[in-house]
């Protein structure tokens, strides 16, 4: 599983890109690439919580000009192994 962590900047743009972002997402929930994804409360980023390799999840962040617009910083990208609880991989 890998944690996708961003933080969002005031570089103007990134809102009018986040329809089609959140239809990609959607996508990717339906293919059982993409477990999860929100912001957090702040509101200053957002996680998303992918079942997939990093060649495929870098796949999707590269097909998704919200994910590489200056308004989004990808801030880690990290391999995560819930060991107690309900997520678990596809």
């Amino acid at each position: 599983m890998i944690a996708v962590h961003l933080r969002y900047t005031d570089a103007p743009g990134r809102l009018e890109l986040r329809p089609r972002h959140r239809e990609l997402l959607e996508e990717l929930v339906a293919e059982g690439v993409l477990l999860a994804a929100g912001p957090y409360e702040h509101g200053e980023g957002a996680l998303l919580l992918f079942s997939a390799d990093r060649e495929r999840v870098q796949q999707a962040i590269d097909a998704d000009a919200y994910m590489t617009h200056p308004g989004v910083v990808i801030t880690a990208i990290e391999e995560w192994n819930p060991g107690i609880g309900g997520v678990r991989a596809l």
